[in-house]
């Protein structure tokens, strides 16, 4: 009987744990989707909240994939692929404001329909892969850290509608300009905290480092 139980949970654990991959490989494909979408976007009409907002959507990325990679391995692979994610999230935010510094000695503003019309996207994008990990937020740390991320997403979509209402009323690059730092700020911020923790996690003991790990 205690046999037949412990099959039954190894097989639910199972199930489990393919329903996880399979909302993390929908949700990685999302965001790396949307990711194109908005860098190519921001670059061609040079929208600095598009970009700030694309980093986003590759931060995301980074964490479903290594998610992912993890799964399975050491806290020791676990650091270092954080810190490699950390360093490419921090390159990336400070060419967003390098970039921000830009639109605003240019006095150009971006189109103000193609902001709306990717932000729009993305705020879609994002609300599917918010509801795709709602279902599976009370499973675990993991998941309900993802699901966190997602939420905090929204916001930053949001934001970046505000910014092309603004630009149409005002005809400033101004709102956008500040939107892309703020957020390029925020992913510099998050950068510096994962390359912390990725940095501590390494040097730690095994044992140690399997308890303190941080979920993405």
């Amino acid at each position: 009987m205690s046999d037949a139980c412990c099959e039954e949970s190894a097989q639910g654990a199972a199930a489990l744990v393919a329903r996880h991959r399979g909302v993390l490989w929908t949700v990685l494909s999302i965001n790396l989707g949307l990711f194109a979408v908005e860098v190519t976007a921001g670059l061609r009409v040079g929208s600095s909240a598009l970009l700030g907002d694309s980093l986003d959507m590759l931060g995301d990325a980074l964490v479903y994939a290594a998610s992912l990679y993890v799964i399975g391995r050491g806290a020791g692979a676990q650091a270092r692929v954080a810190l490699g994610k950390g360093l490419l999230m921090g390159a990336l935010a400070a060419s967003v404001i390098v970039d921000a510094v830009a639109r605003f000695a240019s006095q150009a503003p971006p189109s103000s329909a193609v902001v709306g019309v990717v932000g729009a996207l993305a705020l879609v994008g994002n609300g599917a892969c918010f509801a795709l990990l709602y279902r599976h937020r009370g499973d675990n740390l993991n998941l309900r850290s993802t699901w966190l991320c997602s939420r905090n997403d929204l916001i930053a979509n949001v934001a970046v509608l505000a910014s092309a209402a603004l630009v149409a009323v005002t005809t400033s690059p101004w709102p956008d300009a500040l939107v892309g730092a703020g957020l390029a700020a925020l992913w510099l911020r998050t950068s510096q905290r994962v390359l912390r923790e990725a940095w501590i996690a390494d040097r730690m003991p095994p044992a140690a480092a399997r308890q303190t790990s941080p979920g993405p």
